[in-house]
């Protein structure tokens, strides 16, 4: 199985989300993406952040019918870091090959990650763009590093046993969705999604609503 990751707080999950994992499915030649929903994230402040079930279930609601499995698997490790996570997941999971899936704008701050070396070091990380954040993200200090390690797309979707540090870039049209204009545009989205505990479709856990946001 090869298998992309896509960390966030999915707050709330959108139709942008599933967008670009089944762009990215396509384009790195992946059997399926899990989304691990975070319990939070040590980058933004936790104001505003909808509790961790809310969040699933909307993760939940958006990859129906698609080769995506929502997970809070970071909830269950303790871990808060992806550095952390990343090493995790790939210990409990060893028979799977992953892939780092990351925004543009999230590699424009990279270097601020814990431990950002490891984190490319423990898999392949393959970078989305994002408009508005190209000119950013090759500036970046992380990219003095990482750029010696980029290959092709179509290179890395073909070739056989993946290896890290591998950097593959993906270029997908534009999608103007956003979790923060949802908020705005509806700030009582949480509440209104279901209060049953939805299981973790990797750990087969429950998400409880006392579990942290």
């Amino acid at each position: 199985m090869r298998v992309g990751l896509l960390g966030g707080s999915f707050n709330p999950a959108h139709g942008g989300h599933r967008r670009i994992t089944l762009s990215a499915i396509a384009a790195l030649g992946l059997d399926e993406v899990w989304w691990l929903v975070s319990p939070g994230n040590p980058l933004k402040p936790a104001k505003g952040m909808a509790p961790l079930h809310a969040r699933f279930h909307s993760a939940l609601s958006q990859a129906k019918r698609a080769p995506i499995r929502v997970t809070a698997i970071e909830a269950e490790f303790g871990t808060r870091y992806t550095v952390d996570t990343l090493r995790k997941i790939g210990a409990r999971f060893p028979q799977h090959e992953f892939v780092w899936l990351m925004g543009s704008d999230n590699l424009a701050q990279f270097h601020r990650w814990k431990d950002w070396r490891g984190i490319a070091r423990a898999m392949p990380i393959a970078v989305i763009a994002r408009p508005g954040y190209d000119r950013t993200a090759v500036a970046c200090p992380a990219m003095a590093w990482l750029g010696k390690f980029r290959v092709p797309l179509a290179t890395f979707a073909n070739r056989g046993k993946w290896s890290a540090p591998t950097l593959v870039t993906m270029r997908f049209d534009p999608d103007p969705r956003s979790a923060t204009a949802i908020r705005h545009a509806n700030p009582e989205w949480a509440s209104r999604m279901p209060r049953q505990a939805p299981r973790d479709q990797v750990t087969r856990r429950l998400i409880g609503q006392d579990q942290p946001v």
